[in-house]
């Protein structure tokens, strides 16, 4: 718990930093938006003494947001979804990315750029994935739910971190994967109670080029406290026209529960980008 508040406060020690984000007078009313890109990777050899293997591969994701503003009262919510498949010359198709999660967070003001909130948070994956022939998850399996009130500090829709140190955590696992992901044999639940702390933060590094960042800290109460986990994303969008851009994605988690180890995941590639 410790370590958690002083990344908490670390947290909101850059926000308040943070001086060159211009302060908006915010509209009352839905704001809504967001893209829908589509990223190519290819490889092809011929002849080519150093090796290699023909590849090909393609990454659907989709970033959307609807926010609401009504006097003291602030609603955001963002849907992140990406899928993405590659194919190398000689082998069946394999999955790279599988990704859905919602995130909602309501806030009353309190004072200045405090808010007391409530959030919610639900992850899970659309397909099956198959390792060596044995079944690691299924469509909604696993299934993580997280939701608490706390305080929110939001200095714009770009720049905000959510403090909830009454968490409620739920997994989801079918039945016929467990012991897995925390979930212990012929159980298809796991219920944890801890403090979470969640913030984002986009900004331009300069004309047309643009960061994400989006983190997520928890830690149980109930078993191991010490061990945090953590889910921190960066998308960077280097836009080449209206259109087209290189995109990069880096995510880097933390679950114990999942695997004694960081998984990470990198993406790059000519992006072909739907604004909406």
């Amino acid at each position: 718990m410790k370590k958690l508040l002083a990344i908490a406060i670390v947290l909101g020690g850059l926000t308040l930093s943070a001086q060159d984000e211009k302060k908006e007078e915010p509209k009352e009313g839905w704001k809504k938006g967001g893209t829908i890109s589509f990223l190519f990777n290819q490889s092809a050899f011929n002849n080519w003494l150093a090796g290699g293997t023909n590849s090909i591969a393609g990454t659907l994701g989709i970033n959307y947001d609807f926010n609401y503003i009504k006097g003291d009262w602030t609603w955001d919510n963002k849907i992140i979804a990406s899928y993405g498949l590659t194919k190398l010359k000689g082998q069946s198709l394999q999955k790279t990315d599988d990704r859905f999660e919602f995130n909602s967070l309501a806030g009353k003001k309190a004072q200045g750029n405090w808010y007391y909130s409530a959030f919610f948070n639900f992850k899970t994956q659309m397909s099956s994935t198959d390792v060596n022939g044995v079944q690691q998850s299924h469509f909604f399996s696993p299934a993580y739910f997280q939701f608490g009130p706390g305080m929110l500090w939001k200095k714009s829709d770009n720049l905000k971190v959510n403090i909830a140190p009454a968490t409620s955590k739920l997994v989801v696992l079918a039945e016929d994967l467990a012991p897995a992901f925390g979930v212990d044999a012929g159980e298809t639940t796991r219920y944890e109670l801890g403090a979470s702390v969640s913030g984002y933060y986009k900004f331009n590094v300069m004309e047309n080029v643009s960061v994400e960042n989006i983190v997520n800290l928890y830690s149980n109460y109930l078993e191991d406290p010490q061990n945090i986990d953590l889910d921190y994303t960066v998308n960077v969008v280097m836009k080449i026209n209206k259109y087209l851009s290189a995109n990069l994605a880096l995510q880097t988690i933390y679950d114990d529960n999942a695997f004694k180890g960081f998984q990470t995941r990198e993406v790059f590639g000519l992006g072909v980008n739907y604004v909406f």
